[in-house]
C-alpha cells in the first residue's frame, strides 16, 4: 500500500508538469490523467478490501 501511495503522489505530480507545460486537454496530459485514475482505483479498492477484512 505504501509504494501505491508513492505511485499515486508521483504519477499526480507528473500530471501536473504535463498540464503546466502542454496543458490540460494535451493528449499526454489526459493519458497521465487516466494512468491516475487508474491507481486511485486500485488504491481505493485496496483500501475497501482492508476494511472488510477488519469488520
Amino acid at each position: 500500500m505504501f509504494m501505491l501511495k508513492i505511485a499515486i503522489e508521483l504519477k499526480r505530480r507528473k500530471m501536473t508538469v504535463l498540464a503546466d507545460r502542454h496543458g490540460f486537454t494535451a493528449r499526454e496530459t489526459v493519458k497521465c490523467s487516466q494512468e491516475l485514475d487508474q491507481l486511485l482505483n486500485i488504491y481505493q479498492k485496496t483500501k475497501q478490501k482492508k476494511l472488510k477484512m477488519v469488520n
